[in-house]
């Protein structure tokens, strides 16, 4: 089964992420990071496929899947 993990000390909470996935349950964090944003994070991990759409769409690159 499909993960996503995701660095949440990198992550600027861009957004582009949530718009990639393809299930929609990847979200903005209500917590903040040490940097102050509100990182992504995954709503359901057992309903990811596995698509990597999320981590292509990163700019930072802080989102990987672990099959």
């Amino acid at each position: 089964m499909p993960k996503p993990v995701f660095n949440q000390e990198r992550c600027k909470g861009c957004g582009l992420c949530v718009v990639a996935c393809r299930k929609n349950i990847i979200v903005i964090s209500d917590s903040l990071n040490s940097k102050g944003y509100h990182p992504a994070t995954c709503s359901d991990e057992s309903a990811c496929i596995g698509c990597i759409m999320c981590a292509k769409a990163c700019p930072d690159v802080v989102i990987e899947i672990h099959k």
